[in-house]
């Protein structure tokens, strides 16, 4: 698209929202400044390079065989720059445990830092934040179905110390990278058919993980953050760390508490869910992604429910308080391209939300006019945001509109299906 035009429908747009009394220079400014952490997984199917040929558990599953997946720490990373090129604004890279770049074996409850500068050293060239998981399925002591709620204290103590030691690689990440880093812990444990005792292995979660998290770590490095699940695959009667046991551990412990937009019931929205737990958690770490069938994670889209989560962050005044993270895997399609798709949606919806003519919206409601609040939220809608965001990514030196597709398509020629 030509730049002269771009600029001058830009210039447009900007006339239209001010009389709005919204100013797109400073919404731009806020996008640009908030980052998005983009899962690594995307890239491999959810392997990772510790076992890569160990089949996927714990309830998870990569669906398609579509050709280029990375098989190496350094063709993800390159398939992540390519990406990255691609996309506007402010990136983290979000890694699990099993991505570590080590030239030996390292079971999980021994891996540490030095495991990972290979991945610190490219973040830092690349001027990237990263986030991190322990990883507590895909392994012979997940088999069971249980890790820090087991019965078998044997067991538990190996998870337990997977944990601490992710969370020093967490703190590594952050105090080399000068931004600290969110490290979620989401576990499996669950069953089958109806337990007897619901209680018990919830107990016996809520001390491990007491216990993992008991040296206290500055946060301006490091922070913990804990996820719910409604169900899962071989989960599916009962699943120990529910949505009020996270929402009541973090609340208590001062954890972060992260939601993802997949784990919970179909007609349950995490975009309503933001506010409540804002009253009673500090920090929150969104998983956003697309539930076409409950957790299934598609690549996000630019639905409403996407909107709606970015509009709550932005109405709300979240932005310092709420890390947005991303997790979806697609092996039906092409990596890169899911990876520009979802990442781009996040965003554009984000600067949806700020161009929002909030303060004016919020009058109407103050003062009961609830004509007014629902005209103007539906005029909103059509507002020249793309015209925004065009120039955002003119400003930013990546294509603008469907052009980013070339460049995949001969990325995927000359490097993915050489692999």
């Amino acid at each position: 698209m030509n730049k002269e035009h771009i600029t001058t429908a830009y210039q447009h747009a900007k006339g239209v929202f001010a009389e709005l009394g919204v100013d797109t220079d400073k919404a731009l400014q806020q996008l640009n400044a908030t980052p998005i952490s983009v899962h690594c997984w995307q890239g491999d199917d959810v392997k990772g390079f510790e076992s890569p040929d160990v089949a996927l558990s714990g309830g998870i599953q990569a669906t398609g065989n579509y050709p280029g997946a990375a098989t190496t720490p350094d063709q993800l990373r390159a398939d992540m720059e390519k990406a990255f090129s691609l996309i506007p604004g402010k990136k983290r890279v979000n890694l699990h445990a099993i991505y570590l770049d080590s030239d030996e074996k390292v079971e999980r409850d021994e891996i540490k830092p030095e495991h990972f500068t290979r991945w610190v050293e490219w973040a830092k060239q690349q001027g990237l934040g990263l986030d991190f998981n322990p990883t507590l399925f895909s392994h012979p002591k997940a088999d069971d179905g249980l890790t820090l709620s087991h019965p078998d204290e044997d067991i538990r103590n190996f998870w337990i110390k997977h944990v601490k030691a992710s969370r020093k690689i967490s703190e590594y990440f952050g105090r080399e990278l000068g931004s600290p880093s969110f490290m979620n812990i989401w576990i499996p444990d669950g069953m089958k058919d109806q337990p007897v005792d619901r209680l018990l292995p919830r107990q016996r979660l809520a001390d491990s993980l007491d216990k993992a998290l008991s040296e206290k770590i500055d946060p301006a490095f490091h922070k913990d953050a804990v996820e719910s699940k409604l169900f899962g695959i071989g989960a599916e009667a009962y699943t120990v760390g529910s949505n009020e046991f996270y929402l009541a551990y973090a609340a208590t412990r001062g954890t972060a508490l992260c939601l993802d937009a997949g784990h919970f019931h179909p007609t349950e929205m995490i975009s309503d869910k933001i506010s409540a737990c804002s009253i009673y958690v500090q920090d929150l770490l969104l998983h956003v992604t697309r539930p076409v069938r409950w957790d299934s994670d598609h690549v996000v889209s630019f639905d409403d429910e996407t909107q709606a989560i970015m509009r709550e962050i932005v109405r709300n005044d979240l932005l310092n308080r709420v890390a947005i993270g991303l997790d979806f895997f697609d092996a039906s399609i092409n990596r890169i391209a899911a990876w520009v798709i979802g990442t781009r949606n996040a965003q554009k919806a984000l600067l949806k939300a700020l161009l929002e003519p909030t303060a004016k919206l919020k009058a109407a409601e103050t003062t009961f006019d609830f004509t007014t609040r629902l005209a103007l939220t539906e005029e909103s809608h059509s507002l020249p945001w793309a015209a925004v965001w065009d120039y955002y990514c003119t400003q930013n030196h990546v294509p603008v509109g469907f052009d980013w597709m070339h460049d995949v398509k001969d990325y995927e020629a000359t490097v993915n299906q050489v692999r």
